[in-house]
C-alpha cells in the first residue's frame, strides 16, 4: 500500500474516519494492525447493518401497525426510524471499508452517507433528550402533563428534533469531497478547505464543527439528561409515585447505551483538531473502530426492548411479544401512576373535608395536593 502527502495538501487535514493516511509510509507490523483494524470494523458495520435493519425494523411494524399511538410510542418509533434510516445506508460503508477504503459510488453518496451518520447522532440525542424532559415533567407536573401531553405535542417536538439534526449535519453536505489518488484509488473524505490554499481557513472550520458537535451532539444534552434524571430519581424515591419503574429503567438504559458508543467517537474526535500533538497511529487505528462502536448504537435499542421486557424470562414469548411488550409498558406505566395520584388526592379530600367539619367552604384540590390526577 502506497502513502503519500497529496489529500493533506488538497484538504489541508487528514480524515481518519475513512482515509488511513499517513505522512510516511508504514512499517509491515503496521500495515498488518489497519489490516486486522480494517477487518474488525467491517465485522463490526456487518453485525451492526443485519441487526439494525432487522431489528428497527421490526420496531417500525410493531408501533405503527400493532400499538396505539402514545407519547412514548411516538418517539420510540423517531429513534427507531433514525437507526433504520442510517443502518440503511451501511452497505456502502462496509463496501468501501472492506475495499482497502477505495469509494466507487459518486461525490453525491460520499456526502450523503457521512451526512446519514451526523443525522442519526444529532436526532437520536435531541430525542432522547425530549423523552428524559417528558418524563421528569410528567412526574414533577403530573397535572400539566396529564392536560398538555398529547400526540400532537409529542409529533410537534419529533418534527423540531429532525429539523434541528437536519440543519446540525448539513456541513457534510458541503465539505465530504472524494479523490483520485496516485494508486487509482478514490478517497471520500472531508475537505474543509474546499480547494482553497488557505489552510488555516480550514482548520477554523473544522475546529468549529467538530466543536459544534462535541457541544450540541455531547454535552448539552447529557447534562440536561443527568439532571432531569436526578431529579427523577429523586422525586420517585421520596414520594414512591410508582409501583413499577420498568419504563424508567429501559429508557435509562438506552440513553447510557448511547453515551458509552458515542463517547470515544466525540473524545478522539476532539482530539483530532490536534492531531500534530499526538502520533498520527492514534488517528489512523482508533477512529475507524470508535466511529463503528458508534454505529452500533443504531441496533442496540430493539435487543435492549427484548431484554428489558417485563416478561422476558418466560421464555416461551416470542420475541415480537417481548419488542410489543417492553414498548407499550408506558401505558400500563401512566395507569399505575394515574392510580396512585387519585389515591393519594381521595385520602388528602376526605382529610381536608373531615377538618372543615360543617364550613361551607369547599377547597380546590389542586390547592390540596400538587400531584392529584384529576384536577
Amino acid at each position: 500500500m502506497e502513502f503519500t502527502t497529496a489529500i493533506y495538501s488538497y484538504s489541508g487535514y487528514y480524515d481518519y474516519e475513512t482515509i488511513p493516511e499517513v505522512v510516511t509510509k508504514p512499517t509491515s507490523s503496521e500495515g498488518d494492525k489497519e489490516f486486522a483494524f480494517r477487518i474488525l470494523s467491517v465485522v463490526i458495520y456487518s453485525f451492526t447493518c443485519i441487526l439494525g435493519v432487522l431489528g428497527n425494523g421490526v420496531v417500525i411494524a410493531i408501533i405503527g401497525f400493532r400499538m396505539k399511538k402514545t407519547v412514548h410510542a411516538i418517539y420510540l418509533l423517531q429513534l427507531a426510524i433514525a437507526d433504520f434510516l442510517f443502518t440503511s445506508f451501511l452497505p456502502l460503508t462496509i463496501a468501501y471499508t472492506a475495499m482497502d477504503f477505495h469509494w466507487i459510488f459518486g461525490k453525491v453518496m460520499c456526502k450523503l452517507t457521512s451526512f446519514i451518520l451526523i443525522l442519526n447522532m444529532f436526532t437520536s440525542v435531541l430525542l432522547l433528550t425530549i423523552i428524559s424532559l417528558d418524563r421528569c415533567f410528567s412526574v414533577i407536573y403530573p397535572v400539566w402533563s396529564q392536560n398538555h401531553r398529547t400526540n400532537k405535542l409529542a409529533c410537534l417536538l419529533c418534527m423540531v428534533a429532525w429539523a434541528v439534526g437536519i440543519f446540525l449535519s448539513s456541513p457534510s453536505l458541503f465539505f465530504r469531497d472524494t479523490v483520485t489518488k496516485g494508486n487509482g484509488k478514490t478517497s471520500c473524505f472531508s475537505n474543509y478547505s474546499l480547494n482553497n490554499t488557505n489552510t488555516d481557513l480550514g482548520e477554523t472550520r473544522h475546529r468549529s464543527i467538530i466543536l459544534l458537535r462535541f457541544a450540541i451532539g455531547y454535552v448539552i444534552p447529557v447534562t440536561i439528561i443527568t439532571v432531569s434524571y436526578i431529579v427523577l430519581i429523586f422525586k420517585l424515591k421520596r414520594n414512591r409515585l410508582t409501583k413499577s419503574r420498568k419504563p424508567f429503567k429501559i429508557i435509562l438504559v438506552i440513553i447510557v447505551a448511547f453515551f458509552v458508543c458515542w463517547s470515544p467517537y466525540h473524545v478522539l474526535f476532539i482530539l483530532e483538531t490536534k492531531h500534530a500533538a499526538l502520533p498520527l497511529s492514534v488517528f489512523r487505528f482508533g477512529i475507524p473502530i470508535v466511529t463503528a462502536l458508534a454505529s452500533t448504537n443504531s441496533c442496540m435499542n430493539p435487543i435492549l426492548y427484548v431484554f428489558m421486557g417485563q416478561d422476558f424470562k418466560k421464555f416461551k414469548m416470542s420475541i415480537l411479544s417481548r419488542l410489543e411488550n417492553a414498548l407499550s409498558e408506558d401505558t400500563a406505566h401512566s395507569r399505575v401512576t394515574h392510580r396512585n395520584f387519585s389515591k393519594a388526592s381521595s385520602v388528602t379530600e376526605k382529610e381536608s373535608i373531615a377538618q372543615l367539619g360543617d364550613s361551607t367552604t369547599v377547597v380546590r384540590m389542586e390547592e390540596i395536593s400538587p400531584f392529584s390526577a384529576t384536577a
